[in-house]
């Protein structure tokens, strides 16, 4: 089975993927963490009473009259399952019984039009909007600053339009990864787009959050790959794309692109297609350390020839074997990389990386990577009900900066966890010609505060990051968790000029209030 031929998932509140499909953690790992002092904690308690739907009869009056009554939600069971997204602290704070952040209901338009009525009249009618398709948000982007209304998109599920002589198709965004894969298989292609969060997020998930998928070398990133897009906004429609590239001012498709419904609600792209591989590849070569995988990944970054993935695990990493989690814990010496292609074997590809100081392992360890890829964030949930803090970060910087910053992060994170002290594994998974992407897996016990543990050690590294040169975030976006480094990154004329758009197309602060910008207006209709 290929990427292509997964199923979407139906995620479950609190905890990641399938629960039909359950991964126990093997007992090397169960060993592994006694050494770390995790200890199970006590049972969770149920949902917290309270947090009812607040909602005026005029209010749900105006949602039914849009997408009628049965497209409207607001029972406690489908409020709950669209409650934050599923980073470790919503997981923590699901697991806790918190209710906060629930939407006062769920809203299920069917077309572009029904989407642009209800953020047209959301303002008259005093209501706060979150778009949302697969809701596998990690850095607090579906939780705002006021009470709610959730826009889930799911019904947008259809690809309108494949043009085969320009090799673009046109996707609605609640169309899930998967189910887009499938769709254009049938006609004999793929977009090439693979997260680790792919059997749950959604087209319009990956524009809205600048996504990245494991084969960015050889597809690129999905910000690349779209040329076009509709988004609807309080202030109107808006419709960008008229060819690949033009020269006619701005690009304003990347203006909307990462902008994390804090504008308006994408509805629709256009994304370039291939022709899906008959063929794929997947080997693992070692390297003696992470600098000389360095050296080599950067190589081929920069002079060519890239393979569709190419990925390099730390020392760290490469020893606990995330690959696997059958065998979680049995890596040993040196660190992995793994190359894969779509499409024939490129031995060029290989003679670079041999010339390096690589030595290739055969595709084993490119197989059980490439087939453990989508099993490894099933582990966090075993690992979270041990008593252990498991989490990720990510970052990007210049080829220049990298070796320095990775060390700057290990160190904050490893300062900031000191009573607990942690594993700090890093990879890179996303390569250019003047740099790369550094991701990191934290691994700890709890504290008595794990939610509080992870902000305090998450702090620390977004300060590091900084101080670094690296950017607040490679393919994670914003939300609420970066917002405020955002800001300091980009500086506050930048910030000031992203409100006045916001101002312009959100007049009254209806989209996702207090995600991607700092909050200025209040929700008024006045």
């Amino acid at each position: 089975m290929t990427e292509s031929d997964l199923p979407v998932v139906q995620l479950t509140p609190g905890r990641w993927g399938d629960p039909a499909h359950p991964v126990d953690l093997p007992a090397a790992a169960r060993e592994a963490l006694k050494h770390l002092g995790v200890h199970r904690p006590a049972p969770a308690p149920s949902a917290a009473a309270g947090g009812e739907s607040e909602l005026s009869a005029s209010q749900l009056g105006f949602l039914t009259a849009v997408v009628g009554s049965q497209h409207v939600a607001s029972d406690w069971d489908s409020r709950w399952a669209h409650t934050r997204g599923y980073s470790t602290t919503d997981l923590l704070r699901f697991r806790a019984g918190d209710t906060s952040d629930m939407p006062d209901a769920v809203v299920y338009p069917a077309t572009h039009d029904e989407v642009q009525e209800l953020l047209t009249g959301c303002a008259e009618h005093d209501l706060a909007v979150v778009p949302y398709a697969g809701g596998t948000s990690v850095v607090g982007g579906l939780a705002p600053t006021r009470r709610f209304v959730t826009v889930d998109l799911k019904r947008l599920d259809q690809l309108l339009e494949l043009d085969e002589i320009s090799r673009t198709a046109t996707l609605q965004a609640g169309v899930r990864g998967p189910a887009a894969e499938a769709l254009l298989a049938e006609r004999g292609y793929t977009l090439g787009h693979f997260p680790q969060s792919y059997e749950g997020a959604s087209i319009g998930g990956y524009a809205a959050t600048r996504s990245s998928g494991q084969s960015s070398a050889g597809y690129g990133r999905f910000d690349q790959m779209v040329v076009g897009l509709t988004v609807a906004t309080p202030s109107g429609t808006i419709e960008l794309g008229r060819a690949p590239m033009s020269a006619a001012g701005p690009d304003l498709r990347q203006l909307v692109l990462g902008s994390e419904g804090a504008f308006g609600v994408i509805t629709s792209v256009v994304v370039r297609v291939r022709p899906r591989p008959t063929e794929r590849h997947f080997e693992g070569w070692r390297f003696d350390s992470f600098e000389a995988g360095l050296t080599a990944v950067r190589r081929l970054a920069q002079d060519g020839p890239l393979p569709t993935v190419l990925r390099l695990s730390d020392e760290v990493e490469t020893a606990v074997n995330l690959a696997d989690p059958d065998v979680l814990g049995g890596g040993s010496g040196g660190v992995l990389a793994i190359i894969g292609f779509d499409g024939p074997y490129n031995q060029a590809t290989a003679d670079v990386l041999t010339a390096a100081g690589g030595q290739n392992l055969g595709e084993g360890p490119g197989e059980t990577w490439r087939t453990g890829r989508y099993r490894a964030p099933y582990l966090r949930d075993p690992l979270l009900d041990e008593g252990a803090l498991v989490e990720t970060l990510e970052t990007a910087a210049f080829w220049s900066r990298i070796p320095a910053l990775k060390a700057a992060v290990t160190e904050a994170v490893t300062g900031a966890l000191s009573a607990t002290p942690p594993l700090v594994l890093c990879h890179i998974s996303h390569v250019y010609e003047t740099g790369a992407s550094l991701y990191f897996t934290v691994i700890c016990a709890q504290a008595d505060d794990p939610v509080e543990q992870w902000r305090t050690a998450k702090h620390a590294a977004n300060q590091a990051i900084a101080a670094a040169g690296g950017t607040i975030s490679h393919h994670h976006g914003v939300g609420t968790d970066h917002r405020d480094a955002y800001a300091a990154e980009i500086g506050p004329l930048a910030i000031e000029a992203l409100q006045a758009v916001k101002h312009t197309l959100d007049p009254h602060n209806v989209m996702n209030p207090g995600i991607l910008l700092p909050e200025e207006r209040p929700l008024t209709s006045s």
